[in-house]
């Protein structure tokens, strides 16, 4: 149990049987009246947000959870399979507990959060920019760099990402796997 002005970014607490992350928090001192904590909860399983208040001294019920780097290795069916870095332990991972999953290529190291008193997989995390190389796009014209116009492009993962109309097949390019963005050229 912990108190809620304890409550940090990426403290997780179980609250009306789910999991939630904090990913923002205030401590508020009113003129009048006692403090609180005014905070933003993630959802683990459905990702929603929700905004909540705490009383200061109110007890919260945290959980343990351990974040260990797992390699990925391919897909089976509609999981992934990774591998555990240290023990070389291999386990299968629903593709919607990994986020930018449409990113991911073979030998990406990912971050997986599991819940450290059950031994649960709550999520997998890529990495928040990954480098990816272009298989198809249409071909760029030489002087498009003036314009902000955006043409889409097809990875090697298979996913699309909207790139500037001056990339080309076969360049490398950064990508934002939370939103898919493009993010900039890669010079190999």
């Amino acid at each position: 149990m912990i108190n809620a002005q304890d409550i940090k970014i990426g403290t997780c607490i179980r609250m009306d049987n789910s999991l939630y992350f904090c990913i923002d928090f205030l401590h508020v001192k009113p003129g009048k009246g006692n403090t609180f904590m005014r905070t933003k909860l993630k959802n683990v399983v459905d990702g929603r947000v929700l905004e909540r208040r705490f009383n200061i001294g109110e007890k919260l019920e945290d959980v343990r959870v351990e974040r260990r780097p797992y390699q990925f290795l391919y897909t089976e069916g509609s999981d992934d399979i990774f591998m555990n870095n240290e023990t070389f332990e291999q386990i299968p991972i629903a593709k919607d507990l990994v986020t930018g999953s449409e990113f991911m290529k073979e030998g990406d190291t990912v971050e997986v959060v599991s819940d450290a008193s059950t031994d649960t997989i709550l999520f997998a995390e890529m990495p928040i920019k990954t480098v990816l190389k272009i298989t198809y796009t249409e071909p760029g014209i030489k002087g498009d760099t003036a314009t902000n116009t955006l043409k889409p492009a097809t990875v090697e993962t298979g996913a699309t990402v909207r790139v500037p109309l001056f990339i080309n097949e076969g360049e490398l390019i950064e990508v934002d796997t939370r939103d898919g963005s493009y993010v900039g050229r890669v010079k190999a």
